[in-house]
């Protein structure tokens, strides 16, 4: 690629390491000591933080994240946190957790509905207000939500998830400290991380990458695929490492260069199945990339990205690059993760799904575009 103009925006700032979860504490009352604490339930480190933070003066004020915030759940807790008049918002959890808390800390100072301000179902207007504080702590290597500007929320009466999208929601604060992903589930591990993955994969092929979104995405999909293939055998602090680079990476890079038709796909299908985003993502990512590449290569288009990505990722699952995504379903069966069959009603209408997927924001970096035919053909080939 030739150097162009480009811009690249990211968190206020950005902290990596084993141990850096605990800065969370000090700078949270640099901001003030009314603290609303946005938390999944099973996160027993967020118990240390709370009891951290009141004993030393902070009033903290719980929201608990269950899935993927909806539109009601989103609503219910804007009442709690206005209500309780916080200086600071802090979300510790997977990319649910931090997009709920994104989300609060951009509306919590305005006036006005959510749906002002959501796309798609909404009228998209920019905020009124500057954001709250925000520091985000992430306990799994999935979406890189602590360092992008929008949140994804479903709105359960459209069928869809849509996002809530401004340049100052990015955190102010980013810890990433693997440690908190260490001994997850290994469903949860595989599911986060072929996200984590998909998102160094489609930047890196997006029609809007640059040279600096590029050198990460280098960087972190072979890392990526050799430590996602050690995780589906063993746990490994090596790996749950790599990993929580790759995901903060996914995070840079789609924030700067956009994502592509797996993204497209799985927003629309995860409104709909009420499947794991990241279980949809991995499923779509094979037939996206053999649809892709064959795409370009009808149109005389470069396909030398796409047989890059295809090498990176072969060496580190020890698979032939010639027949990675060809044979993605397979590899996946194998690491027994789940397909997308049982969360697939018998009347779900596939063109319907990949019209409104064609519309969609991460179409848009899609290194070209796909027919409706061939979006269909990539449904029936991930469900």
């Amino acid at each position: 690629m030739s150097l162009t103009d480009f811009s690249f925006l990211t968190a206020g700032r950005i902290v990596f390491g084993r141990g850096v979860a605990e800065q969370a504490i000090p700078r949270a009352l640099q901001f003030g000591h009314r603290v609303l604490l946005v938390r999944g339930r099973s996160v027993v480190w967020v118990d240390h933080v709370t009891e951290r933070l009141v004993a030393q003066g902070a009033d903290v004020v719980p929201i608990f994240s269950s899935g993927e915030p909806d539109l009601p759940a989103l609503e219910t807790a804007l009442a709690t946190g206005r209500a309780a008049a916080c200086d600071v918002v802090i979300a510790v959890g997977g990319g649910a957790v931090i997009d709920l808390g994104k989300a609060l800390a951009a509306l919590l100072p305005g006036e006005g509905s959510v749906l002002d301000h959501l796309e798609g179902v909404g009228h998209a207007k920019p905020l009124t207000a500057a954001p709250l504080p925000f520091i985000a702590v992430p306990t799994t290597a999935g979406t890189g939500a602590e360092v992008t500007k929008n949140a994804v929320i479903t709105v359960p009466d459209a069928g869809r998830k849509v996002s809530l999208r401004d340049d100052r929601m990015l955190p102010d604060l980013a810890l990433i400290d693997p440690a908190l992903t260490d001994h997850a589930p290994r469903a949860q591990t595989l599911a986060s991380g072929l996200d984590a993955l998909t998102q160094v994969i489609e930047p890196y092929l997006s029609r809007r990458a640059n040279p600096l979104t590029d050198a990460l995405c280098t960087a972190a999909i072979p890392q990526g695929a050799a430590a996602l293939a050690r995780l589906a055998a063993q746990e490994d602090r090596a790996a749950r490492d790599a990993m929580a680079f790759v995901s903060l990476s996914g995070g840079l890079t789609l924030a700067n260069a956009g994502l592509g038709a797996v993204h497209g796909l799985a927003g629309v299908l995860g409104g709909r199945l009420g499947a794991p985003h990241g279980l949809i993502c991995g499923r779509l990512l094979g037939p996206v990339m053999v649809a892709n590449r064959a795409a370009l290569s009808h149109l005389g288009m470069e396909v030398s990205r796409f047989d890059a990505v295809a090498r990176w990722m072969a060496e580190g699952m020890e698979h032939d690059p010639n027949r990675l995504f060809h044979d993605w379903s397979a590899l996946l069966d194998g690491w027994q993760v789940p397909g997308l069959s049982d969360w697939v009603a018998s009347d779900v209408c596939l063109e319907s799904i990949a019209e409104e997927a064609a519309t969609s924001s991460s179409m848009k970096g899609n290194p070209c575009a796909l027919s409706t035919a061939t979006l269909v053909e990539v449904l029936q080939a991930a469900l």
